[in-house]
């Protein structure tokens, strides 16, 4: 399946991992079965550019390591299939939404948890992926353990597990 991954950066300084977002966003649409090619969007930015947007966009004052904007709503576990979608008219691709990702964040917590920045990022793309696609952690009970599970599960595909 041939997705667009549309990455943009707002850093000063190069972004040295778009190859590893790029492929873990599509392993992420592969492994949860999606079957329609899809428009992803990311914007790569740091603590600010993200706190700004948050606060922008859902009232929150604070940074935080990755939002996502989904453009539809679907249910966790059910992936968008190829019949009766918005397909764009123009590129034949579902736009899934647009993600966010703090760099500077995401190596901070790589430090903090003992693990690399590439596994950071990879599993921030992945968590990001899996709300585009429906799934949320907000209770604490089976929809958290669901996604959970799917993180693990995905990251162990990509050999970025803990």
């Amino acid at each position: 399946m041939k997705h667009e991954i549309l990455l943009e950066s707002e850093l000063e300084q190069a972004f040295p991992y778009e190859e590893l977002l790029k492929n873990c966003i599509e392993t992420a649409l592969t492994e949860e079965g999606v079957d329609v090619p899809c428009e992803v969007d990311v914007l790569i930015t740091d603590d600010e550019g993200i706190h700004q947007i948050n606060l922008e966009q859902r009232e929150v004052d604070r940074p935080t390591d990755v939002l996502s904007f989904p453009m539809f709503y679907f249910r966790p576990g059910k992936p968008p299939k190829g019949d009766a979608l918005d397909i764009d008219p123009e590129t034949g691709l579902l736009p899934l939404g647009d993600m966010v990702i703090s760099y500077e964040r995401a190596q901070a917590q790589a430090e903090e948890y003992g693990h690399s920045v590439q596994r950071e990022l990879g599993y921030l793309a992945v968590h990001s992926v899996l709300h585009l696609l429906g799934y949320d952690h907000m209770d604490e009970g089976e929809e958290k353990r669901q996604m959970r599970e799917r993180e693990e599960a995905i990251m162990s595909v990509l050999q970025l597990e803990r």
